[in-house]
């Protein structure tokens, strides 16, 4: 009985270093089959958009949408804004936020005032006196 149990051990000790190499590799190969399967949907989308490239009428369309082209004797227009501004009757003057100068960093109150300055102001009418203008801060 002991040699018997000596032989299973022995082999037991011989083959589980091979059944877990087995099931490694098995395992290698189930990850390598998933990637060759991702592999093969990027081939055949980037197939499908080669030959969506190849088709001129696919070209041409591209190159209306992203490069803003025409043909000869088109007028392009382009919306910057899609929305409509709101209908206010009153005059708009352009005036600073509220902040606090030690609450921001310089470069964004430099940026403030660039934005102010780019905002056109109506002018004044004759009935309508001037605003006064803000005190600058020093």
């Amino acid at each position: 009985m002991a040699i018997l149990a000596s032989i299973f051990l022995m082999l037991a000790i011989t083959l589980i270093p091979a059944f877990r190499s087995t099931l490694n590799q098995q395992g290698q190969i189930n990850d390598l089959r998933d990637r060759l399967a991702l592999q093969r949907h990027t081939v055949a989308a980037l197939q499908q958009e080669q030959r969506q490239w190849s088709d001129p009428a696919y070209v041409e369309q591209q190159a209306r949408e992203r490069l803003k082209f025409v043909r000869v004797g088109e007028t392009s227009y382009t919306v910057i804004d899609g929305q409509a501004a709101p209908d206010d009757s009153g005059p708009k003057i352009a005036a600073p936020e509220q902040v606090s100068a030690a609450s921001s960093p310089w470069y964004s109150r430099m940026w403030q005032s660039l934005v102010i300055a780019d905002t056109p102001a109506s002018a004044p009418t004759l009935d309508q006196p001037s605003p006064a203008l803000p005190a600058p801060h020093g």
